[in-house]
């Protein structure tokens, strides 16, 4: 198995968990995940681009974005950080772009150094089973987390 690229169920079937080890420092890898001049270079699977409506990294901050898909079609987004230790660990809670829409999963990112690579592994929790698999099946879940760390992996390329 290769593991930058296996993603799958976790621990339970309420999760799902992506890891990916990058050919970058940690501190590299973090900066992409929380400069809005990285994210929309690399955010969102394959075909997609993204449009950052507001960004505030911080605890208690919020980060709307509309995912533009490759069908045309726009997905609002809105990510409420909890926690941020940096360089170690991203939490957040996402949700729909709509401020009445509860909460649909909460993400745990670490970034562990191994020797000058990271090792990344995101952790998506849902309410429920059955939530997970409604994510997964409707939007992709598992495959576009595969996509979107392998645009990451691409764009960490072009940083100094």
């Amino acid at each position: 198995m290769d593991a930058r690229n296996n993603a799958g169920t976790g621990q339970d079937a309420r999760t799902i968990v992506t890891p990916r080890v990058f050919d970058a420092p940690r501190e590299l890898v973090f900066e992409a995940w929380t400069n809005p001049k990285h994210l929309v270079q690399w955010w969102g699977p394959n075909g997609f681009t993204t449009t950052i409506r507001a960004i505030d990294v911080r605890p208690g901050g919020v980060w709307r974005f509309v995912m533009h898909g490759p069908d045309g079609v726009d997905y609002e987004n809105r990510i409420v950080y909890n926690e941020i230790v940096k360089p170690e660990r991203l939490v957040y809670s996402h949700g729909g772009g709509d401020d009445v829409e509860p909460v649909q999963f909460h993400v745990t990112v670490t970034f562990e150094d191994q020797g000058g690579k990271t090792k990344l592994t995101m952790r998506a929790l849902f309410p429920s089973a059955a939530e997970r698999d409604r994510v997964a099946e409707k939007y992709g879940a598992i495959e576009g987390a595969k996509q979107t760390l392998e645009r990451l992996a691409e764009h960490l390329a072009t940083m100094d």
